[in-house]
This record gives C-alpha cells, sequence and structure tokens, in this order.
C-alpha cells in the first residue's frame, strides 16, 4: 500500500472525533495528500479496500507506517514501546506474578510494581493503541456502508466481499473496545456515526460492555463473517465467540452480574467449530506456527513477518527480550538478546520440581542456568528464571526469514503470537462450569482440563476447582497476555496474593483496590473534558 495512503487514511480516521493521537500526526495535517490518497478514489477500488483491512490487522502488529522504524503512528514514547502487542502485553504480564521487565526506561519499573499514575507513559501509550485502531477501524466502517458502496459502483459479488471485510472491521474495533474496557473500564466512545470532528462522549464500564456485546453477537447472527477457520488469521466467527466467551466470562467483574451461562454457550460454538489442540505445545510459539498443526489450535494471532513486518515492538519483543547471559541467541534464531524479560518463583512454584522439573514438557520453557531463582532485584538480568517460550525457529529446527541462517539481521521473527487459542477456550469452558453456569457438565470441564494437561504430559486430575483452573490458566498460558484478567476474576490481583517488587517492596505487599483498572490518562482528559478519572487517581 502507498505509503502517503496510509498516513492520510490515520490522519482521516483519527478526525472522527478521538482526539487521543492529535499531537503526534500535526504535521500531517499540514501536508497536501496526492491523488492516491483520496478516500473517494481507494474505497471505489475493491483491491485497495482490502489492503486497508489489511493496515487494521497490522496495527496489532508494527508501530508505524514505514518500519522497522522512523514513522510512528503515535508520539511520546519510543516507536518500539508504542506498538500494539507489545503496551497490551505488559500490562496484562508484567503487572503479574508471571514476568517482570527490568529495564530503567522512563517510569518503566512503576509497571512493574503496580505504582503507576495517570502520567505513565507505558499506560498512555496502550490507551493510545487502543483508540487509534478504534479510530482506523471506525472510517473504515463508514467508506463501506451499503450506501457508500453503491454510490461508488460497488454491486454484486464485489459488494458481498467488502461487507465481509465490513464485518471483520467491526470485529477488530470490538476487540479493541474489549482491551478498554478491561484494563481501563470506562472511556471514550466512538462509531463510524459519530460526526467529524466532535469530541467523543464518555460511556461507562457497563455502557462500553454493551456496546461489545451487541456488537459481536450481531456479527454472529446477522452479519458476513467468515465461517470458522476460513483464512487463517482473519477475524471469523470462530474469533467472535471466543470474545464473547471472554467478555461474560468476566463479566461479573465488569457489570456486577454472573453471565458463566452465557460463556458456556459460546464456548462450546468454538469447541465444535474443528479446531484441535497442537500435540506438540512448543509448536504454538515457533516460527512456522502458521503452517504446522498448531494452526489448528491457534483461533486468532497476530501475524509476523520477518520480511514484512519488521518493527521493534510485538514479537521482535517478545523473542528478543527473555533472551540473554547463557542462552545462545541462534538457538532462538536471533542475532542477540535484549536482556530484561524474567519470570517470577510464583509462576514456576504451579510446576512439579519447580523450574527444573521434567514432569510437565511445559517446564522446559524455562531457563535455569546462572540465574538466581529469585527475584532479589528488578534490574538485575540474573534475577529471575528465564523464559523460551517464544523463538524464531521452525519446528523442523530452521531459523525463520530474518535470521542469520538465512542471510537476514536476525532482528526480526515470523512467530505469530496467539492471541485467542483452543486450550484456553477448554479452560475458559470448564471455569464458566464451575462458576454455575447452565449448559454445560461437570464432567466434560475435567475431561478438557485433563486434555490440555496431558497434551504436556502433565498427570491427569481427578476433580477440579475453582483455585485448579487458575492454576492450569497459569501453567497453560503463561506469557500469553492474560495473567492479569484471570487475577482480577479470581480476586488475587491486588490483595492476597503477593510475588517480588508488588508494590515497590522486594517481599511483595497489597496495593490499594484501585489498581485493578489503570487511569485514564491525563494527556487525554486534558483536551476531552468529558472524560473523568478512574477512582484513586
Amino acid at each position: 500500500m502507498n505509503q502517503k495512503f496510509t498516513r492520510t487514511l490515520g490522519m482521516l480516521a483519527l478526525a472522527a472525533g478521538l482526539t487521543t493521537m492529535a499531537s503526534s500526526c500535526t504535521k500531517d495535517l499540514d501536508q497536501v495528500p496526492d491523488y492516491s490518497a483520496n478516500a473517494e478514489v481507494v474505497y471505489r477500488d475493491p483491491i485497495q479496500i482490502k489492503q486497508v483491512l489489511a493496515r487494521l490487522y497490522a496495527t496489532f502488529a508494527v508501530s508505524g507506517q514505514r518500519g522497522p522504524a522512523g514513522a510512528p503512528d503515535i508520539s511520546g514514547i519510543d516507536e518500539g514501546f508504542s506498538n500494539y502487542l507489545r503496551t497490551y502485553w505488559q500490562l496484562q504480564e508484567i503487572t503479574t506474578d508471571e514476568a517482570i521487565l527490568g529495564w530503567n526506561d522512563g517510569n518503566l519499573p512503576s509497571v512493574n510494581t503496580l505504582q503507576w499514575n495517570a502520567d505513565n507513559e507505558f499506560v498512555r501509550a496502550c490507551y493510545d493503541r487502543i483508540y487509534y485502531q478504534v479510530a482506523l477501524c471506525n472510517e473504515f466502517i463508514r467508506q463501506t456502508s451499503d450506501a457508500k458502496l453503491s454510490e461508488r459502483g460497488i454491486g454484486g459479488t464485489e459488494a458481498t466481499t467488502v461487507r465481509t471485510y465490513r464485518a471483520e472491521a467491526r470485529l477488530l474495533r470490538a476487540l479493541s473496545y474489549w482491551h478498554a474496557i478491561d484494563l481501563f473500564g470506562g472511556g471514550p466512545f466512538a462509531t463510524e456515526e459519530a460526526s467529524i470532528g466532535t469530541t467523543p462522549p464518555y460511556k461507562t464500564r457497563a455502557e462500553l460492555f454493551a456496546f461489545v456485546e451487541s456488537e459481536l453477537k450481531a456479527l454472529d447472527t446477522t452479519e458476513g463473517l467468515l465461517a470458522p477457520r476460513g483464512e487463517y488469521a482473519r477475524a471469523d466467527k470462530a474469533v467472535a465467540w471466543t470474545l464473547l466467551t471472554k467478555l461474560y466470562l468476566n463479566a461479573q467483574v465488569y457489570t456486577g452480574t454472573n453471565r458463566a451461562t452465557d460463556a458456556i454457550t459460546y464456548a462450546n460454538k468454538v469447541l465444535a467449530a474443528g479446531y484441535t489442540l497442537t500435540p506438540d505445545y512448543t509448536f504454538l510459539f515457533l516460527a512456522d506456527n502458521d503452517k504446522t498443526a498448531a494452526r489448528n489450535e491457534i483461533i486468532f494471532p497476530i501475524a509476523f513477518d520477518g520480511l514484512s513486518t519488521q518493527g521493534y515492538g510485538g514479537m521482535t519483543f517478545l523473542v528478543h527480550a527473555p533472551v540473554g547471559r547463557a542462552i545462545p541467541p541462534a538457538s532462538i534464531g536471533i542475532n542477540g538478546g535484549w536482556g530484561g524479560l524474567r519470570t517470577k518463583p510464583a509462576l514456576t512454584r504451579l510446576f512439579p520440581g519447580g523450574a527444573t522439573g521434567t514432569t510437565d514438557k511445559r517446564q522446559t520453557l524455562f531457563f535455569t542456568k546462572g540465574q538466581n531463582p529469585n527475584v532479589d532485584t528488578l534490574g538485575a538480568f540474573s534475577s529471575g528464571v528465564l523464559v523460551t517460550k517464544y523463538k524464531n525457529v521452525t519446528s523442523t529446527g530452521k531459523g525463520g526469514k530474518d535470521s542469520n541462517e538465512q542471510g537476514g539481521s536476525g532482528d526480526f521473527p515470523d512467530t505469530d503470537f496467539p492471541m485467542f487459542r483452543l486450550a484456553d477456550v477448554q479452560l475458559m469452558y470448564a471455569e464458566a462450569v464451575l462458576r454455575g453456569g447452565a449448559g454445560g457438565s461437570q464432567a466434560q470441564a475435567l475431561a478438557l482440563v485433563n486434555a490440555v494437561r496431558a497434551r504436556s504430559g502433565a498427570a491427569a486430575l481427578a476433580s477440579i476447582a475453582l483455585p485448579d483452573i487458575l492454576d492450569e490458566r497459569a501453567r497453560e498460558l503463561f506469557w500469553e497476555a492474560h495473567r492479569r484478567t484471570d487475577l482480577i476474576r479470581f480476586g488475587k490481583f491486588t490483595t492476597g496474593n503477593n510475588w517480588a517488587f508488588k508494590g515497590g517492596v522486594k517481599e511483595g505487599r497489597d496495593v490499594e483496590p484501585t489498581r485493578v483498572l489503570f487511569p485514564i490518562p491525563n494527556t487525554d482528559r486534558v483536551v476531552n473534558p468529558n472524560l473523568p478519572q478512574n477512582p484513586g487517581y
């Protein structure tokens, strides 16, 4: 896609009533776009419309308009740190007992220690990313209405195809609004119906929940999403069902109402959609996870390619940042490690024998050589067990496209990030049953949990209770950006469950209950007087 076009498209989207990014793109507003940047031209061509849709998907993976750096989508923070997946992953993982990021950049240490405030640039970057994506999706949805298609002479099968693209954009927007609900509670709200240039109103958490629920149910029943597993990495009906399952499983937190029965309803849809567990757990996190049996388990990946999605966030971050000291970079398919990410004893203690046990194959992803198993120092890379979960190496041991082995830079991985996968849905089903949901069975719940365990060689459980589900989710899904949400749902995030450096002390301490939400960044409240602040900030 033409670089000028994508930059101008971003400006069109930002004009849709969302002001969070305005300061980062001021100079673009002074440019005169060339002919190719005209929306009336682009949206008359279904081929170019598909290219714009591809940009909506790519927003999760890339950080700017050029790659790997130099033309960022947002400003106020290093471009690599501003990547959507990277910002989201950090808020979901380094705030918990699963990960720690020892760098001293800016206010990053306060994210590790749950001491952030409304001026924290890492919190702000995630917020800004979410609403930047919402704005892009709004513009795409606005430009692909039936009225617009008719006006531009797009009909027949071409119109049907574009309606599928539009449905996908709505689903991607719902995903980002769910991230807003989960991380920030309420927030600014705009759809394709918003008048250009207006200041968006504030919607409460319950109101955003109702919107996302209605969007997802409409997409399931009346709109043109692809059938499950229709095309790898496309947002299809199974993605909508999985997101509904997550929405309903967390509804007690979001709205105060138990929706476990609804969670079971949509989990059952996913379970019947033909996905299968990958026989080898490690295949899910390798450079060819889009080609091996892993693709049969992955419901929705954030797709990466070492040649075409280059950047310093996303999987580049997740592959490089845990590597250093005794880990040979070549074994990970990269040219060198960044020495930042480690895990905490709270995670390794959940496995038989801790980090060095052999009963559960998931333990093989812990690296202990030369490492202090405890996190005694926040900034010391030697302090804490290392994790080699994500690699830029294929299932046959070959380096990815950009690896040194293939004549590349060794910087950028091919590994896709499995945002949603079957094992997660199986564990959600079991949890919803244990939370009293109707439409499922205890026997099926136990069988699904044991199937996940059996894949990694863990012994079968004779019975399950809710604490077993939380522990199994940690063992199965660690470092996959679920942990903060899980701990909050189980009442284990702020009090009564401490880990290293929680609250800023080595042994960990309880923190304020208001930490279950991040603050609305002050930068957005300054320009949007409709936005209140979350309690405690």
